[in-house]
């Protein structure tokens, strides 16, 4: 993650609401064969100190987690930074992003576990999309669903680090953070602008 305090959030909720936001994370770790990588949704507990996710038993990880260190890795909006959108001169580019990195102990979850998350993971989202009614385990076959289960494994991670980088040109001044909001948003990177200009606010607001 980026060094600078200035790209630190503030705000001690904003990494575990981005965490819920978005969902999805990829998941590293070591293992005999190398370090590996997989990309999975994520449930965070209430209190934000587990991270729950589930992996297909045929991934490269599957084997190896439990009991490991992991590091999970939440990524937000991204853009490329023109140097040509400050008015400022002898600029370089850059880029402007938002990541949460957490790092922690992961063990496997039993059976029962397992579902429970499933169902947290279903009803959330269904939630999310404005299903009517939301879908449920309660409309497949059991059988069905115990099978497809059985190809998966569930995993949880005791948070005990989180590393959240929030890099929207906060060391530069307000004028020209809003001609590169101004620039990104003209790109078509709408997301990334919204956010630096919500940052603005917050920080005179402060």
């Amino acid at each position: 993650m980026h060094p600078n305090p200035a790209f630190r959030p503030r705000h001690d909720d904003l990494a575990a609401l981005m965490v819920r936001e978005v969902g999805f994370a990829a998941i590293f770790a070591a293992t005999p064969d190398g370090p590996r990588v997989a990309h999975a949704p994520v449930v965070l507990s209430a209190d934000a100190s587990t991270l729950q996710f589930h992996l297909a038993r045929g991934n490269a990880l599957t084997h190896h987690l439990a009991g490991q260190a992991a590091l999970a890795v939440v990524q937000g909006p991204d853009a490329y930074v023109s140097p040509g959108w400050y008015a400022a001169p002898d600029q370089v580019p850059t880029w402007n992003y938002v990541a949460v990195e957490m790092e922690g102990s992961v063990r496997k979850l039993d059976d029962d576990e397992l579902t429970a998350q499933l169902d947290t993971l279903s009803a959330e989202h269904e939630a999310r999309i404005g299903a009517v009614p939301p879908w449920t385990r309660d409309k497949m076959n059991p059988a069905i669903f115990g099978r497809m289960k059985g190809a998966i494994t569930g995993f949880e991670m005791h948070v005990t680090a989180w590393r959240p980088t929030v890099k929207l040109s906060q060391n530069k001044p307000a004028d020209e953070r809003e001609r590169v909001a101004a620039g990104l948003e003209a790109a078509g990177q709408g997301a990334i602008a919204r956010l630096m200009r919500h940052l603005g606010g917050d920080r005179e607001n402060a």
